[in-house]
């Protein structure tokens, strides 16, 4: 899932940003670089507790709908996208058999060989699946 950050610098040099979807979630750093090094790592440990918290992590809105300068809270900084695999705040995986078409399973399997968004066969499906159940 994409997530879309909002960074800006701060007058001493440092830099910090949000993420706007996901209340409370901060990140910051030493220059712009640091902080937006750092945005990841936040976002996947505010996630892990929400997730152990038993709450539902929150779907991000589209970025075209961040990015288009209609919110006067973000102005004089940068949007970035951070990108997180949300299987793994979804609890424990279960191992399943599944009879697919020779054919689709080909083209999932070039999909995901051909985009670094996907990290196996199984992320693939549990990502479009996700999408079309509306999960987060």
């Amino acid at each position: 899932m994409l997530y879309p950050a909002y960074i800006h610098q701060d007058q001493d040099g440092s830099a910090s940003g949000s993420f706007p979807d996901v209340p409370g979630c901060y990140f910051a750093g030493d220059t712009m670089e640091e902080a937006a090094a750092d945005a990841a790592s936040a976002l996947e440990a505010h996630f892990e507790l929400m997730a152990d918290m038993g709450k539902d992590i929150p779907a991000p809105a589209a970025m075209i709908t961040r990015t288009s300068g209609s919110d006067e809270n973000y102005t004089g900084g940068f949007w970035f996208g951070v990108t997180v695999d949300l299987t793994k705040f979804m609890g424990k995986a279960d191992r399943i058999n599944i009879t697919l078409p020779h054919i689709l399973i080909e083209k999932i399997d070039n999909t995901v060989s051909k985009n670094p968004r996907y990290t196996s066969r199984s992320h693939f499906l549990a990502e479009a699946a996700r999408k079309e159940l509306s999960v987060a």
